[in-house]
């Protein structure tokens, strides 16, 4: 919790100078935190995340562990936004991942000023190295800029950096975490289709999602897939991931993802 109280304290200080191998779930594209969205204020969002193998034998599957998180905005402002939330992975030795992000939307600086956020993500609570099950501080820290673009959708890029000695880590393998990349870009897209209207307007019924980091370590990879929105606040994401360094994360992965918010 002290960690915790750290990074927001952190982000408090950057709003007021501007006035989810586991993987933790803040606002994200896909498979990584490449969007411009911040949760506004007061909205809750739960997630449900699976990442599995196919057609594969049960001793060697490589599925990830299940991941619900919880992630609420904080700040009751239009142009900035701060969320924070925390992710619970099991079957885990050391579930307990936080994360936070703070943004402004566009438009907020000047009209047609691109989204601007800085984050925070896979805060984890183990940094231990030598006790034998794998440290999860990969504290991955990122900015990124977002812009919507008519009739072709939102373009996200941006640049990541975490703890390298948790981002190459191998607990059954022997890669050495001192020769991976803890850094690189991200790159997200979305477009959606099929739009429908609710009592507070209107809004896609499917969006297609793809989405990119770089670097040989356990964040870099990518996927795409389609959302299903049932209604405004619950969808449904599905689609392949696959992954740069597999000594990490193994072969590529289906992954199902159900969202709400409230």
């Amino acid at each position: 919790m002290k960690k915790f109280t750290k990074i927001l304290s952190a982000l408090s200080v950057i709003s007021m100078l501007s006035a989810a191998t586991v993987h933790a779930t803040p606002s994200t594209t896909y498979w990584t935190p490449a969007t411009m969205d911040v949760q506004p204020y007061g909205v809750w969002h739960i997630t449900y995340d699976s990442y599995f193998t196919i057609a594969r034998n049960a001793t060697k599957r490589g599925d990830f562990p299940t991941d619900v998180g919880l992630t609420v905005g904080v700040l009751p402002y239009q142009k900035i936004n701060l969320e924070v939330g925390f992710d619970w992975l099991e079957p885990s030795d050391d579930p307990l991942l936080l994360n936070a992000k703070f943004g402004t939307p566009e438009g907020s600086l000047f009209p047609g000023s691109p989204a601007l956020n800085l984050g925070i993500f896979n805060v984890g609570t183990d940094t231990d190295k030598n006790d034998g099950d794998g440290r999860t501080d990969q504290n991955i820290v990122h900015v990124m800029v977002g812009k919507t673009i008519p009739m072709i959708g939102r373009l996200h890029a941006g640049y990541y950096i975490g703890n390298k000695k948790a981002l190459n880590e191998v607990v059954d393998g022997t890669l050495d975490t001192d020769a991976g990349e803890n850094d690189g870009f991200m790159i997200g897209y979305d477009r959606g289709f099929f739009p429908a209207k609710d009592a507070d307007g209107e809004y896609n019924k499917w969006v297609f999602a793809a989405d990119y980091a770089s670097g040989k370590n356990a964040l870099g990879g990518g996927g795409f897939g389609i959302y299903h929105y049932f209604t405004r606040n619950i969808d449904l994401l599905t689609g392949p991931v696959w992954f740069n360094e597999k000594d990490i994360n193994g072969v590529w992965k289906w992954t199902l993802q159900l969202d709400v918010n409230f």
